[in-house]
């Protein structure tokens, strides 16, 4: 019996002409974005820029930092700039499932019989903050995990799409344990970034003081909307990715992992379990938007290694001995991109549809 295998086409890069117009349009919707957000929230600027790239490439946030930083401030700004739906969640030992995602009741018809109706939760929204999410137990932090890769909810064996664009930022605090409940290692994996909030400067937390205390308060006003939103993500997703970059993102997770060859000698020693391919998705999409608001058409090496903390952090299960010795994540991972600066990646096998070295492969007869 013989079958003919498909022929592997080269696929026709974008409208270099077109694209360039929609990234110099994305680059002024971005700066717009940044300039309104700072009305509001003094300061913090990598950490800004950090959840408006993880939003525009689709992703979820994690926010870590002591209370009293602004999180909560700053994601229902961002929510505000982008004229999206806005739930706040606040995380308790507490709360149930059923109580972020929703249930079904028994409602009764006018005519008086009675049925079971959905009543939707407060993740039926466009950006949900899960404020300190680490208080609530295992058990209703797992209830996010379909939300955030699906976004659906399932309930009753029923499946509940949830309104696009949906982003969840995640806030926890550092410090505070007693009473928390570590995510888990598959719920980190959802996040597309995490970013480590930290403490204002003397001129900074003057600033704060003077836009907090006085009569008026000041709030954001709107610079997109979700469709918008949605077509900037798919903006980001046409621009295309050397096969160097990309081996580069592969070769960065491959050295997180203490079984592999890339590994240095701190991975080894330090990290029980390494990044998920997800890691590499991340650092890829949001090196595009890296690259974008350069000016720049290509991804380059610098533009991954500049999210890579940010991406890889909380993907990287530390051993024992990393505990003991105070050995940060963020430590490591300085470590590996100190040692692919010096070896570089290797090219992948798989050759990119971009590449200008594809030729026609015939099809063959098995």
């Amino acid at each position: 019996m013989s079958s003919s295998g498909s022929d592997t086409e080269r696929i026709p890069p974008p409208d270099t002409q077109v694209v360039a117009q929609k990234l110099d349009e994305f680059r002024a919707a971005f700066s717009e974005l940044r300039r309104e957000i700072a009305t509001v929230i003094v300061g913090q600027q990598e950490i800004v820029d950090g959840a408006l790239m993880a939003l525009l490439a689709g992703g979820h946030v994690l926010l870590e930092g002591v209370p009293g930083l602004g999180k909560t401030r700053l994601v229902h700004t961002i929510a505000d700039v982008l004229n999206l739906s806005f739930k706040r969640i606040q995380f308790t030992p507490d709360l149930m499932p059923a109580d972020l995602i929703g249930t079904n009741v028994v409602t009764e018809t006018p005519e008086g019989r009675r049925h079971f109706e959905f009543q939707r939760g407060p993740v039926f929204a466009n950006v949900l903050l899960a404020d300190e999410i680490n208080r609530a137990t295992p058990k209703t932090q797992s209830a996010l995990l379909e939300a955030m890769q699906e976004r659906s909810v399932t309930v009753a064996g029923q499946s509940h799409a949830l309104p696009r664009p949906f982003f969840v930022l995640a806030t926890q605090n550092p410090i505070e344990q007693e009473g928390t409940y570590p995510l888990p290692e598959a719920q980190l994996d959802r996040f597309m970034f995490k970013l480590l909030v930290k403490f204002p400067g003397p001129s900074e937390l003057n600033a704060i003081l003077g836009r907090t205390t006085d009569v008026d308060e000041v709030r954001a006003n709107p610079v997109l909307n979700g469709t918008q939103v949605q077509d900037l993500s798919r903006l980001v997703r046409q621009m295309p990715a050397p096969a160097e970059t990309r081996a580069y993102c592969c070769a960065l997770v491959l050295a997180t992992h203490p079984d592999q060859p890339l590994a240095p000698e701190a991975a080894r020693r330090y990290v029980r379990f390494g990044a998920s391919p997800r890691a590499a998705q991340a650092m890829l999409l949001t090196a595009k938007i890296r690259a974008a608001l350069d000016g720049r058409f290509h991804v380059a090496r610098e533009d991954v290694r500049s999210v890579a903390h940010a991406a890889l952090r909380h993907r990287l299960i530390l051993s024992f001995e990393a505990q003991a010795e105070a050995v940060s994540a963020d430590s490591i991972i300085d470590r590996i991109l100190d040692g692919l600066t010096r070896a570089p990646a290797a090219r992948p096998s798989a050759p990119s549809p971009y590449d200008e070295t594809i030729t026609q492969v015939p099809a063959r007869t098995v």
